[in-house]
């Protein structure tokens, strides 16, 4: 069945949401998104998934097309909102994959909700204030969604930030950042910003007991691949699997990626 675009109302605001159907007995998987990005970024990847396999996408509030919220939110708050919205979606049990901004969300979750989420796949990202830092020169370019509005300026970035296939192909950022994507409200690349201050999953990853599939680019100037190397050692049932690309390898990478999360889902 073909993807389902819904317009939810949670805590008096709308929040767009997208669910592909599946026909697996397991639960779904839900998808969080990187900083800025809209649930269209990573279409390719739902493309290229088992197509048993249930997924679910939101838009966080202030970006895509999910409302601003009536007040600014933490990872905490946010992760009792993300739980909210499975309630209304009908479901108890998931799977949860948390690509860079999204992983901190992901972490979060699987911790502060232990029983909802059942396994756990993080991609390119890290513990948040705590951790290896990307060079000055990058997290710089990192203050503003100027990227997502500014084909050319994006084009231009793409090398310094995102790595891998985007490296070595710049203008193919067009077609992975921008052909899908779609704008929010100003302020709300500010409140996922503002979410990640001070926030770190350091004390608690030892807590987190799902299985866990950690990914991580060999090329990824904007979470280090040592990052992924600290979160795999301190949560106690991880594997760690590195690929040959850059930051949004799950995107340019697709192909092999969603074979390998799809397999680690379903096993026993």
């Amino acid at each position: 069945m073909d993807t389902q675009l819904r317009r939810l109302t949670l805590f008096g605001k709308h929040v767009r949401v997208a669910v592909r159907p599946g026909s697996s007995c397991g639960p779904p998987l839900v998808l969080c998104n990187g900083i800025g990005a809209s649930l269209d970024l990573l279409q390719p990847f739902v493309d290229a998934l088992d197509r048993s396999i249930e997924v679910v996408r939101f838009d966080v509030p202030g970006v895509g097309g999910s409302e601003l919220p009536v007040v600014p939110y933490t990872f905490a708050t946010l992760s009792c909102w993300l739980a909210r919205l499975l309630d209304r979606l009908g479901y108890h049990q998931v799977d949860v994959l948390g690509i860079s901004w999204g992983g901190g969300l992901a972490q979060q979750f699987a911790f502060q909700h232990p029983r909802r989420c059942r396994r756990l796949v993080l991609v390119s990202t890290a513990t948040g204030a705590l951790m290896v830092p990307a060079r000055p020169r990058v997290l710089r370019r990192m203050v503003t969604p100027r990227r997502y509005r500014d084909p050319e300026y994006a084009v231009s970035l793409a090398p310094q930030i995102y790595g891998g296939q985007l490296r070595r192909d710049p203008d193919l950022v067009k077609e992975v950042l921008l052909k899908e994507a779609r704008l929010g409200e100003r302020g709300g690349y500010s409140l996922q910003l503002a979410a990640g201050i001070g926030w770190t999953s350091l004390p608690f990853l030892p807590l987190i007991r799902q299985r866990t599939l950690v990914l991580a680019g060999d090329d990824d100037p904007l979470i280090p691949p040592v990052n992924a190397r600290i979160i795999n050692r301190l949560l106690p049932h991880s594997t760690l699997r590195t690929f040959d690309d850059g930051h949004l390898g799950i995107v340019t990478l697709a192909d092999e990626l969603a074979p390998a999360i799809a397999n680690f889902l379903s096993a026993a």
